[in-house]
């Protein structure tokens, strides 16, 4: 009986090592597709901060490409606006000693000229 005992107890003693080693490859196994889901979110969340990073890129090109514009032509404006006003400072005052009444005649014939088509 000692040897059958001896047996029992091997046989037991194999069983829990094999309960063991099964317990822990289904961790393992647990942890690995764990791990695959992870990777595959962080995969996803990656490609899509990369599209909006590129959609941003696309929107900067063209809103600089509009902003040139805006530029070019503010400064073809500034250019006409600094000619009049060139021409306003150069001509002497309409009425020589009185600064109202020279503006006067000078906003007069403005709105004179904007009134006609």
């Amino acid at each position: 009986m000692s040897m059958l005992q001896a047996l029992m107890a091997a046989l037991c003693i194999s069983l829990a090592g094999n309960a063991a080693l099964g317990w822990a490859w289904v961790g393992a196994l647990e942890r690995a597709a764990t791990s695959v889901l992870q990777r595959d979110d962080a995969r996803a969340a990656a490609s899509a901060c990369s599209d909006a990073t590129e959609d941003l890129r696309d929107l900067a090109d063209k809103r600089g490409a509009e902003v040139k514009n805006a530029q070019a032509v503010a400064r073809a404006d500034a250019g006409g606006r600094q000619q009049a006003a060139h021409t306003i400072l150069s001509t002497p005052p309409a009425v020589p000693g009185d600064a109202c009444a020279s503006a006067q005649v000078r906003v007069d014939g403005w709105l004179k000229g904007r009134a006609q088509p």
